[in-house]
């Protein structure tokens, strides 16, 4: 009788031990409010457990950063992260690119958008970039490729200008909330991007025709979904056959990914995905050590060497 009990007990516990390592944290970062990202992307979760037999439970934190230590911590064991993001993941929170997303237009990139309202007096970036102190500005979250990284490079650390202290009030936000912000005039200029401007013209034209783009960026590599390296190799498995094949000729996924940003599908990817990522930061890096007369001459020069040594090694 105990040796029955003992047995129930074992198979009791590894039950819950094999439903434990088939449960997902899928985690989303936050360009948006998160009960817009869950009406987006849920729909693709539950898809997913349909279709993997995995439990698939979605994380939205908010901000970046959030995301990213949640899957420092293994509370998170894939996400979907922009390029910058999913590089802070690769270098702290055990991460590795598996797929890429793909746009409805089949291209692999979008650009990072500098918008005012229609009504405003800045037509471009000269414009704004003359009248900064009079700016009040928001940019995006630190992790965010199209928000923050993107634009401090070309538009700021190439103009030889410290954003931090160039405008008359800077701030942080999601692509959404900047959108609002400029809107309701609350902001003069903020960062943003083609994926969110397209669905604000597609869902309420209304609105986009109240914007005006006064900058665009060169292609920025789309999305990435990371995971753990640490992952089971059974539920990897699971997980990169249901994404490479998820949309390739079924209607209703077509129309779920087309929810989230005009997505199209999937294609396989790796970290090397972010090698121009990688190059972006640091040539802004550069720049910014370039025009910096604080530095003495010898701390420069080491410096300057550093990162001329990390570029030639991604060159490689």
């Amino acid at each position: 009788m105990k040796l029955k009990n003992l047995m129930a007990l074992f198979v009791l516990v590894a039950s819950s031990l094999m439903a434990h390592a088939q449960e997902i944290n899928f985690g989303i970062i936050a360009t948006d409010a998160a009960s817009v990202q869950r009406d987006r992307w849920e729909p693709f979760f539950r898809d997913m457990e349909k279709k993997t037999g995995l439990t698939i439970k979605s994380f939205y934190a908010p901000d970046y950063a959030g995301v990213i230590e949640a899957m420092r911590f293994n509370k998170v064991q894939v996400a979907w992260y922009g390029n910058k993001a999913a590089m802070e993941a690769i270098d702290r929170a055990n991460g590795e690119i598996f797929a890429q997303i793909r746009y409805k237009d089949g291209s692999y990139g979008y650009h990072a958008l500098l918008i005012t309202h229609k009504d405003s007096p800045y037509q471009n970036l000269d414009d704004v970039l003359k009248n900064s102190k009079n700016i009040n500005f928001g940019i995006g979250d630190p992790n965010s490729t199209s928000g923050f990284l993107v634009p401090t490079y070309y538009v700021f650390a190439k103009n030889k200008i410290d954003h931090r202290t160039a405008f008359k009030s800077i701030r942080n936000s999601s692509h959404g909330a900047n959108i609002q912000a400029v809107l309701a005039r609350q902001l003069d200029v903020a960062t943003n991007n083609t994926e969110d401007m397209g669905k604000l013209e597609v869902n309420k034209p209304e609105l986009f025709q109240q914007l005006r783009v006064v900058w665009r960026s060169p292609l920025i590599p789309s999305d990435p979904f990371v995971w753990r390296k640490d992952l089971d190799p059974a539920v990897k498995s699971k997980l990169k056959q249901f994404v490479l094949n998820y949309a390739k000729s079924d209607p209703d996924e077509k129309a779920i990914l087309n929810k989230i940003y005009d997505y199209d599908g999937f294609r396989e990817s790796n970290n090397d995905q972010l090698i121009p990522i990688r190059q972006l930061e640091l040539f802004r890096d550069r720049t910014r050590l370039e025009n910096d007369d604080k530095l003495s001459y010898e701390a420069k020069a080491k410096a300057l060497a550093e990162i001329d040594q990390k570029l030639a090694a991604l060159q490689k």
